[in-house]
């Protein structure tokens, strides 16, 4: 499918999305947030993507919703453009209702989602890479929440992502200050799992889908991944209890299996990619 603020495309094993309004800094729009999703879904279902990347053209990730959109909703207005060709239901339905309001949906995508942040990343832009799995930041990324000095408040769930990966104080400080900072502050708190320098983000983020791919069992990711999202709602026990029932339904598997004798033979694993609709 050609869409219009995106661009998709898929080399076996990873799938990238690029953010495609360069002369916006890739700023949001209701098409691009449709075309999002139906992209992730699309990769989601595609046996050849072990990996998602998503990044944005030119200078900027994302540093949020177009500002001549906000002004349409804050007058009253309303989307204007047909979405029913974008319609999609990514994501595993059965890790529950958690993740299925607004754009939690990244966190129930059942393949790994990596964020390759290469410009400017604020608002909604920033609350988006806070859903993904991983952060891959370019040192002279920008960012800010950038929603109190709109009249807003900490929202589209980054309230919760924000504190679970700097911590309440620094969250806070991030919120309610709306200041700016770079990539190298963004690694120092927390918010970037990788620092790279500028123009690397996407070749890095690629390199780490495709060695994921020549060596881990993509069902394993799509369970750890499960795992990690859902247990963080959990009580301990109920999180061990979850882990030892798909534990043993993995010891079934013949990635199990597969992974033991490619050990022992000293050879690298090939494992079967993910099926979706065998799930």
């Amino acid at each position: 499918m050609e869409y219009q603020d995106i661009i998709y495309q898929v080399d076996d094993p990873v799938a990238i999305i690029t953010l495609n309004r360069p002369e916006a800094l890739n700023a949001f729009t209701q098409t691009m947030l449709a075309e999002i999703r139906h992209a992730l879904a699309a990769a989601e279902q595609d046996e050849r993507v072990v990996g998602i990347v998503l990044t944005g053209a030119g200078r900027g990730f994302c540093p949020g919703m177009d500002m001549n959109a906000l002004d349409d909703i804050s007058s009253g207005g309303g989307a204007k453009d047909d979405l029913t060709e974008l319609k999609a239901d990514p994501g595993d339905n059965a890790l529950g209702d958690n993740f299925q309001v607004t754009y939690s949906y990244f966190m129930s995508i059942r393949k790994p989602v990596i964020a390759a942040i290469n410009g400017a990343c604020a608002g909604l832009g920033l609350a988006v890479a806070t859903m993904t799995d991983l952060r891959i930041v370019e040192r002279s990324a920008k960012f800010s929440t950038a929603f109190s000095q709109r009249g807003l408040i900490a929202e589209h769930g980054v309230s919760w992502t924000l504190p679970r990966l700097i911590g309440s104080g620094n969250a806070l400080d991030l919120l309610w200050s709306a200041r700016k900072f770079n990539g190298e502050e963004a690694k120092e708190l927390g918010l970037a799992e990788r620092l790279v320098e500028d123009g690397e983000s996407l070749g890095t983020a690629v390199e780490y889908v495709q060695n994921l791919a020549a060596s881990s069992a993509p069902k394993s990711l799509q369970i750890m991944k499960a795992q990690v999202h859902r247990h963080m709602n959990m009580q301990l026990g109920e999180a061990m209890r979850e882990t030892n029932e798909w534990m043993a339904e993995s010891l079934k598997r013949d990635d199990f299996k597969e992974g033991v004798r490619s050990f022992i033979e000293k050879r690298p694993p090939n494992f079967a990619r993910v099926n979706i609709g065998s799930d």
